[in-house]
């Protein structure tokens, strides 16, 4: 019997060290992992810090991956979940402050056409669950609750599904993207590369 799969994307971010770099190494690490499969991968940009802004630009990516649909969703999305922060731990990332640096930071966007919220396993918490009240609260939300006011989710995810409405949204990535961006400063989200599939780096 195939196994039943969703399309699920993922945002990458990291502003710690050789940034570009982290994130190349993720989203080769994350097509490598057990039952998923790398679909696409977003241009690369640089992003203004958010929240806490003395410190360095972030990189930010989104990549598309089809997964394990799970026996449900919440199971699904929570076994893929807990993937992504073995794959920070992996990286080095530390507990830190609230918007703070981040050696790489993996948030799950979209799981399909499925509305999650869930209270988080031990395995799927943030690593800031300790240091940030606002992280040890938060159940497990899917879509994402802040992707549709964030640019530097928006524009990467629009390049991969301009025309994708996530569940509960009432407009298309693209349009929601042209909204914040109109909104924004010029310049705030910058693209500077484009994946290379050969070289498995961003060119």
């Amino acid at each position: 019997m195939t196994e039943r799969r969703v399309r699920a994307y993922v945002g990458l971010g990291a502003n710690v060290g050789d940034a570009a770099g982290t994130l190349a190494w993720a989203v080769n690490a994350l097509g490598e992992m057990p039952g998923l499969r790398l679909r696409a991968v977003s241009p690369l940009y640089v992003t203004a810090p958010w929240g806490f802004t003395d410190q360095p630009e972030f990189h930010n990516a989104v990549v598309a991956l089809d997964v394990p649909a799970g026996p449900y969703a919440v199971a699904g999305a929570i076994a893929l979940l807990g993937q992504l922060k073995t794959l920070e731990r992996l990286a080095g990332r530390h507990r830190r402050a609230r918007w703070g640096p981040r050696e790489l930071d993996l948030d799950l966007l979209v799981f399909g056409r499925h509305e999650i919220a869930v209270d988080r396993p031990p395995a799927a918490r943030s690593l800031d669950a300790g240091t940030d009240p606002a992280k040890a609260a938060r159940r497990l939300e899917v879509p994402h609750r802040d992707a549709g006011e964030r640019l530097f989710v928006l524009a990467p995810l629009a390049d991969l599904a301009p025309g994708l409405v996530p569940p509960g949204w009432h407009h298309t990535v693209a349009r929601r993207r042209d909204e914040v961006a109109a909104a924004e400063p010029a310049g705030s989200v910058r693209q500077v590369g484009r994946w290379d599939p050969e070289r498995r780096r961003w060119a």
